[in-house]
């Protein structure tokens, strides 16, 4: 079983996205199931959006809004999960006009 953590960056300002509001969910029969959720600390990070997750289809939910992204009040990644890894950490950097993600370590 796998865990999921996040961290969010201001790249336009270089510092950790505090305070944003994230969301786990899985893929089940067509429709998004809640896993887990939580909020970016002082350094912008959630150490564990989910745990003892199985392999299948997650979808991160940032309300990047609450980091003052006006262009982008939401962003969602999609990401395919392998039951077998130990962790994921998906982190998001964020700007005024774009946003990039990864798979972090």
């Amino acid at each position: 079983m796998t865990g999921i953590s996040t961290h969010v960056l201001d790249t336009t300002t270089g510092s950790p996205a505090v305070g944003v509001a994230v969301t786990l969910e899985r893929s089940a029969d067509g429709a998004w199931q809640h896993v887990g959720e939580g909020v970016t600390d002082e350094d912008g990070r959630v150490a564990a959006l989910g745990v003892a997750l199985g392999s299948g289809i997650y979808r991160l939910v940032f309300a990047t809004g609450d980091a003052g992204s006006a262009f982008f009040p939401e962003v969602h990644v999609i990401v395919d999960i392998d039951g077998d890894r130990e962790h994921y950490h998906i982190p998001l950097l964020l700007s005024a006009y774009g946003y990039t993600t990864y798979r972090g370590s």
